[in-house]
């Protein structure tokens, strides 16, 4: 029993570390609200948040919403990693492909592309493609950024001996170039999820449907528990994404991270 309570002991206490912010939050803003200090209609208490948290996941009222902005998400990402990770690697590899794209990155990168959701409504409509398409603008820049860095971290000794050995460029890139690229990538891919979501949010409160819309709907009929339930998910959403992503990382570069 001591060795578990050894084990179990500092367990606890790491865990109490690491969601005390996040509960102090919570306490706090239940506190608010219930003393009156803040109107319900702005702040509402946080136990009835959750309690409509539940209402509208018993209901079903969230899934379809959930559903929607998380299919423009991943549709956005992958086209960006389609795009931006190839593109990325001849950067690196070609003079001429670096040479008429580096420009184009360097403007794109920090430009403010939440900015062109009215452009890209006139152009690809309110449904989904408008949405998709923004969400692989948006990313497609993190794909590009850490494909480069990751082909720029290969030693050039490494490349020199796949070519000594015969190899041919595209297994060169196969298998060498993007096996030492993939720390680099999956920093990138973890920039570029809550950016793809942060995206899909904002465009749908802007032009409709999905999370983002719902939760405008629910504004405008003042609806405020509604509205920060969704933010929940929100939230939500990010974390578990982002928790998903380390755990996959960690697996995938045991050999890098050990």
């Amino acid at each position: 029993m001591p060795e578990v309570a050894q084990r179990i002991v500092p367990a606890i206490g790491r865990a109490f570390v690491a969601v005390y912010p996040l509960v102090l939050v919570i306490v706090v803003w239940e506190a608010v609200a219930r003393a009156g200090l803040v109107r319900p209609l702005f702040l509402p208490p946080f136990s009835l948040v959750v309690k409509q948290l539940f209402v509208v996941v018993s209901n079903g009222e969230l899934f379809a919403p959930l559903a929607t902005s998380l299919y423009r998400t991943a549709a956005g990402l992958l086209i960006a990693g389609v795009v931006g990770i190839p593109l990325g690697f001849l950067m690196v590899r070609s003079r001429l492909v670096s040479w008429f794209f580096e420009p184009l990155v360097a403007l794109g990168n920090p430009a403010p592309k939440l900015a062109l959701i009215p452009v890209f409504t006139l152009w690809f409509g309110i449904d989904h493609v408008s949405k998709i398409m923004l969400v692989a603008l948006t990313t497609v820049f993190p794909f590009i950024l850490a494909a480069a860095q990751g082909a720029r971290s290969v030693p050039t000794s490494q490349v020199w001996a796949a070519r000594a050995m015969g190899s041919t460029e595209l297994v060169i890139l196969r298998r060498v170039v993007l096996p030492a690229s993939m720390p680099a990538l999956m920093s990138g891919l973890r920039v570029a999820v809550p950016t793809a979501l942060l995206t899909t949010f904002t465009a749908e409160m802007v032009a409709g449907g999905g999370l983002g819309g719902a939760l405008v709907l629910a504004q405008r009929y003042l609806e405020s528990t509604t509205v920060y339930a969704y933010l929940l998910v929100m939230l939500l959403c990010g974390y578990i994404l982002d928790a998903e992503l380390l755990r996959i990382r960690h697996r995938v570069l045991r050999w890098h991270e050990g």
